[in-house]
């Protein structure tokens, strides 16, 4: 098994080969582009419990269908969950510190239409995460550890952590704090690549199928119960890295 070390150092070797590549045709690039983020949108909703398949979810996001039989949030769901992407690629773009302005923004998006009273907000009353031993933090507590988050997420910066880690540790910090009623593993994963956007990496997926799921939340039980954040590092970097070499090969042909 490889270690997370040596994860990094391909990356950081995937990342010198695609600089090689850009700039691309903008044809092909958007529709690569294109394709990851339905991709991308069907395996995060499909984490949370999502039904619909990868196809109907690109008919429901480019084509406007409605699918028989699927509800109504579920079909929101992947609506709100592009315009999401396109949110952070314009934040990426602008080089925007993020913030926790940011980060209601991006929640805003994701549950927008589906709860208007919490979408955007901090929650006001405690939660538990069912099938978790963590207890996520009192809703006074919230404000505090979200700006303990934001200033932790810079002073890594400042000592030029490496920027996967980085964006693994925003999400799996946010999920833990669990600001928000619903929608914060959405919200996580989208931050997660806000990040990596920003920093030249290319949108990565987290799966959403069984095995790759019980990895997932596997790896983050043990950060947010043990304190140990290495199996989840490594989770994200392996999923950055498999992106990376995806994207390279489809470029490369």
């Amino acid at each position: 098994m490889e270690t997370l070390r040596n994860v990094l150092q391909q990356i950081d070797c995937l990342k010198g080969r695609l600089q090689t590549l850009r700039p691309l045709p903008v044809e092909a690039l958007n529709k690569i582009r294109a394709a990851f983020e339905i991709e991308y949108t069907y395996e995060s909703n499909r984490i949370e419990g999502n039904t619909l398949t990868l196809q109907e979810t690109a008919l429901v996001v480019s084509e406007g269908v409605t699918i028989s039989g699927k509800s109504m949030t579920e079909h929101l769901e992947a609506i709100n969950h592009t315009q999401a992407i396109e949110f952070i690629k314009d934040i990426a773009r602008a080089d925007i510190e993020i913030n926790e302005r940011t980060i209601k923004e991006i929640h805003a998006i994701i549950l927008h239409g589906i709860n208007k009273e919490q979408a955007g907000k901090y929650r006001n009353v405690p939660v538990m995460i069912v099938g978790s031993k963590h207890t996520p933090p009192q809703p006074y507590l919230i404000i505090p550890q979200m700006e303990q988050f934001i200033r932790e997420h810079q002073a890594m910066k400042n000592n030029n952590e490496h920027p996967v880690i980085i964006a693994a540790y925003l999400h799996d910090e946010l999920v833990k704090i669990h600001p928000f009623i619903d929608g914060n593993g959405r919200t996580s994963r989208l931050l997660m690549n806000l990040y990596l956007l920003s920093t030249g990496y290319t949108l990565t997926t987290l799966k959403g199928d069984d095995e790759a799921k019980r990895a997932y939340y596997a790896a983050l039980e043990q950060s947010h119960t043990e304190g140990n954040r290495e199996a989840f590092y490594l989770l994200v970097a392996n999923a950055v890295k498999q992106s990376m070499e995806r994207y390279i090969n489809i470029v490369e042909g």
